[in-house]
């Protein structure tokens, strides 16, 4: 079964839509590599990806455990490098609720966080530094 359709809309900008729910994003090419920057471009997805998945699985391990996470946040920083141009490193800062969580807590969130499906595919060449402040 398909999940996602594509196409190029020209000028460096794609759409593609998630066939079970209809949702469409729109992707631009950053300013600096010749487009307009006026929409997340393929990598700024790919770090989103990373960090949705990590407060998903987050989600789904505190639902687990009756842990609160609702109004955490992430700050994300993408670092890319050139020759060849990628994604050399995403800087998550992750900002916990106000919560009095125990040590096992923070150490099961956390090694949610590490051990999401997205965190384990992408290739080992791109860095992922995670911070959590509680």
């Amino acid at each position: 079964m398909i999940t996602v359709k594509s196409s190029y809309k020209g000028n460096l900008r794609t759409s593609a839509v998630h066939v079970a729910s209809n949702n469409t994003i729109i992707t631009d090419a950053p300013v600096d590599n010749n487009g307009k920057g006026e929409a997340f471009s393929p990598t700024d997805l790919v770090c989103a990806a990373l960090g949705s998945c990590m407060m998903t699985i987050m989600g789904i391990v505190a639902n687990r455990s009756n842990i609160d996470i609702e109004g955490t946040e992430i700050e994300t920083v993408k670092i890319m490098a050139s020759e060849p141009r990628r994604i050399a490193e995403v800087v998550l800062n992750f900002k916990m609720p106000a919560k009095d969580y125990s040590d096992k807590e923070k150490a099961m969130l956390e090694n949610a966080a590490r051990t999401c499906p997205v965190a384990l595919s992408l290739h080992p060449d791109i860095k992922q530094t995670i911070n959590f402040v509680y």
